[in-house]
């Protein structure tokens, strides 16, 4: 058996305003399909980064293994170079029969290895830098989020691909990858970490028993404190009283008493005050037994939506719509024949491989609204690029007058400056902007950040939050979960479900989709 130990490790980065980890301790077995969740901007990627040893820290991290990182990074300058010219680079001493092997694993023409990145599509780049990241030996891989932007086939492949695997820890949102995929599970979780057998179901469901025995032994705990409390101060009220009367008597009233009483008095006095120290006692070893029960509970926060109600029960209606683009002049159909209609209190997931056309479909959908009423994502820019005034389309798009959409594009790369800033240029109320960001749980440090700081899933976050804002007619969202948390997937299915709001979503967490969509179109 072979182990990654990592002791005490404490990490900040330079000029950060808190630490990432504090004497953070955990084994795990390298032979392991180790699943690694928690919450966005806990450290996922940062301690993948610290095993492979890019940066300072303190505390020991003891392995007998080489650790290797997907995915590769990819510069502007080697874009036009192959896999077959990088590999070497990314992985000193590889073999390229060994790469062969492993892309024919993964069900695709090994031709793809010779072709410029710049022309791979995002599922073949993933397939081809996860087929590098096998072929080594004596190896334990991190593989961070690999499914992300990758369509339902291209997941699949993924999947059963790293399910004949072993020794490798796996970041990832998508339960259902976790779940298909790890034997163990490593868990970052509020205050803790933890390694156990199972994968993420098992865990979730042992989390939430624990969770629940947590939050009964804390209120056994507070019905304790409460008890002795009051008997504590009876008793310290009582011994105050017995002292009052050590001086002092009327002869008459307390004709049965004497000067040497007074010692009698003081003994009862001091055994009464002995007895309030020890229910002081008491009550600090429950107050201590109590501490840290509740630091790793999952609190959800409930959150809102104010959908508006427009006089029309059909909000868009294609029928035998087709769309293309005009390039060189020539019309390059990527959707024909499409035939639906997207009533009031519909969830309507878009559904197909990568580049079938369901950005595109979203775009003609914005674009016939006109900008009317468009708000998040940058839309404006969105309607004024290129691929739109190169759009032609055919068939019947309609969408109903006088339509507010609520849009959340795929991109983040828009996302600049501060939150206060974001805030006023998208007209967001900032105190509850920021409120909502807390109840999707990102800390108030982050507050102080500018987004270009951000992890990914908190950028999400932010358009997701200036989102659920807005009251709209549709919420359209592209892409809306990618890298965010489980949690944070659970708690906007709670949402939607509880406010059933009209939407278009491109999403490919299987989950998400199978627990909200009303109808889906398959492109």
């Amino acid at each position: 058996m072979s182990l990654l130990q990592v002791s005490e490790l404490t990490f900040c980065y330079e000029g950060s305003f808190d630490n990432i980890f504090e004497d953070m301790s955990f084994s795990v077995d390298t032979d392991w399909k180790l699943g690694f969740i928690g919450r966005n901007g806990k450290g996922k990627t940062t301690l993948l980064n610290l095993l492979l040893g890019k940066y300072n820290y303190e505390g020991s991290i003891i392995a007998d293994k080489v650790f290797d990182y997907f995915p590769y990074q990819v510069s502007e300058s080697e874009l036009d170079m192959t896999v077959d010219d990088l590999s070497e680079s990314w992985k000193p001493g590889v073999e390229n029969w060994r790469i062969i092997c492993e892309i024919n694993s993964l069900g695709v023409d090994p031709e793809i290895l010779y072709r410029p990145i710049r022309t791979l599509s995002h599922g073949e780049r993933t397939k081809a830098m996860l087929a590098v990241l096998f072929s080594g030996e004596n190896e334990f891989l991190l593989v961070d989020e690999p499914t992300n932007h990758l369509d339902k086939d291209g997941r699949e492949i993924v999947k059963k691909y790293l399910n004949t695997k072993k020794g490798f820890i796996l970041v990832s949102h998508d339960r259902d990858l976790l779940d298909a995929v790890c034997d163990h599970m490593l868990v970052l979780n509020r205050e803790s970490v933890e390694a156990m057998s199972g994968n993420f179901s098992s865990w979730w469901e042992n989390k939430q028993r624990a969770d629940i025995n947590a939050i009964a032994e804390n209120e056994k705990h507070m019905k304790e404190i409460s008890k002795l409390k009051l008997a504590a101060d009876r008793a310290g009220r009582w011994a105050d009283k017995n002292e009052n009367t050590k001086i002092g008597f009327d002869p008459i009233k307390e004709h049965d008493r004497n000067i040497s009483t007074r010692a009698y008095i003081g003994a009862k006095t001091k055994k009464m005050q002995s007895r309030v120290k020890n229910f002081e006692k008491r009550i600090g070893r429950e107050i201590e037994d109590k501490e840290g029960l509740l630091n790793d509970i999952e609190k959800v926060d409930d959150l809102k939506l104010i959908p508006l109600t427009h006089h029309k029960k059909c909000l868009v209606e294609c029928r035998d719509f087709s769309l293309g683009y005009n390039v060189n002049n020539e019309t390059k159909n990527i959707l024909e024949g499409i035939t639906f209609q997207l009533l009031q209190g519909d969830i309507l997931f878009l559904n197909g491989e990568n580049g079938c056309g369901k950005s595109s479909l979203i775009k003609a959908i914005l674009n016939d609204v006109s900008g009317r009423n468009i708000e998040g994502g940058d839309s404006s820019d969105l309607l004024l690029s290129s691929d739109i005034s190169n759009m032609v389309t055919a068939g019947k798009l309609e969408t109903a007058s006088g339509l507010v959409v609520s849009y959340i594009n795929q991109n983040t790369s828009q996302l600049r400056g501060s939150l206060k800033e974001y805030a006023k240029k998208h007209d967001l109320d900032y105190s509850i902007f920021l409120t909502l960001l807390r109840k999707l749980d990102m800390s108030r440090v982050q507050f102080e950040k500018n987004m270009e700081e951000y992890s990914e899933g908190q950028k999400k976050k932010v358009l997701i939050a200036a989102s659920l804002l807005r009251s709209a007619h549709i919420y359209i969202w592209d892409e809306p979960m990618n890298y965010i948390d489980v949690f944070s997937r659970m708690q906007i299915e709670a949402l939607i479900e509880s406010f059933k709001p009209t939407m278009i979503v491109v999403e490919h967490d299987a989950r998400f989709r199978e627990k909200l969509a009303t109808k889906v179109i398959d492109l």
